[in-house]
């Protein structure tokens, strides 16, 4: 395994971390004790840092995750989020007000069996609430002792800059893998600001290991990839998607060529971005997480990108507006 430093602080993480969006159920039905046994086999192969959010099934995906880290909680970087609610019907909300991201952390606590979170980041921008505010609601968590160090997640370059006033963040958690390159700016500002990028969707939401087929989605009504545009992008709709898979066969000829596997090159990829911190994987089984720390310890060539470059060149459904 390898290890990098957020930004220029010091907390420091394994550069592969184990997502946990799966766990909450949004990308059908999950075996939880698959879940448990990948965890535990991703701290046997040295990963640290997990994340989460009570986003992710209701809050289903922190208490998951806090009974399987158990003892081992004090050796790994828990990620989880703030600025999300939910009314009394159920719905969840964006709520970026003081009271909902410090009530939201008591509630972050419980689910994970834990005293402190090491990383708390805002979940997006479009929270209700101005900029500066958000900003310093984190950094009132991060003094009272609740969160170790504070972030935010979606932002912008000119939204992250509105917040640094109020203190410091060493994070922004964007999606950023081989289809979805919209966020290079901010990887540059972020690297050249000194703060780490933790890349989510380095798979790209499951198109990118290589698995899916055109039917892979029949029958999984609570698969929200089923809508068919993640994060503004049509990759999964229609033609779009047939078309991406082709793509998706193309660069398994590169990754065969060079004795990897699909998922090996895709986050092998992203973490060759300078600015990138962490290469977030969503995994389900102990098999997923072992190929995905392969991705680590060899670097591509400059020629093995241009091919890379060449096909990439050929997906469907990209979109230049950033998201949220």
């Amino acid at each position: 395994m390898e290890y990098r430093n957020f930004g220029n602080s010091n907390l420091k993480s394994s550069v592969i971390g184990f997502g946990t969006w799966e766990l909450g159920g949004g990308y059908g039905a999950i075996v939880e004790e698959e879940v448990v046994a990948a965890i535990h086999r991703a701290l046997e192969l040295g990963v640290t840092l997990f994340d989460t959010a009570p986003a992710y099934g209701n809050g289903r995906s922190e208490e998951v995750l806090g009974r399987a880290l158990g003892y081992k909680r004090k050796d790994i970087i828990l990620v989880t989020k703030a600025g999300i609610g939910w009314d009394e019907a159920g719905k969840m909300l964006f709520d970026g007000s003081r009271e909902a991201i410090l009530a939201g952390v008591e509630g972050s606590l419980k689910r994970l069996q834990t005293d402190y979170i090491d990383l708390l980041i805002v979940h997006r921008p479009d929270v209700g609430a101005p900029l500066p505010e958000v900003a310093e609601a984190l950094q009132d968590a991060r003094r009272s002792g609740k969160a170790r160090y504070v972030g935010v997640s979606n932002f912008t370059a000119a939204q992250l800059k509105e917040c640094l006033p109020a203190g410091p963040f060493v994070a922004d958690q964007i999606g950023y893998n081989l289809f979805d390159q919209r966020m290079n700016d901010t990887i540059d500002f972020c690297r050249i600001s000194g703060i780490g990028v933790m890349a989510y969707g380095s798979l790209c939401y499951g198109l990118l290991t290589g698995t899916l087929t055109e039917n892979s989605f029949s029958g999984q009504e609570k698969d929200w990839r089923k809508g068919g545009t993640p994060f503004g992008q049509a990759l999964f709709k229609g033609d779009n998607f047939l078309k991406n898979l082709k793509v998706v066969e193309q660069l398994k000829d590169v990754a065969n060529s060079l004795g990897k596997s699909l998922p090996q090159l895709a986050v092998n990829w992203v973490l060759s971005n300078p600015g990138v911190t962490v290469a977030l994987t969503g995994c389900r089984r102990t098999s997923e997480i072992e190929d995905n720390v392969g991705a680590v310890g060899w670097s591509m060539s400059d020629e093995d990108k241009r091919r890379i470059e060449t096909i990439m060149q050929r997906a469907s459904g990209l979109s230049n507006v950033t998201w949220p």
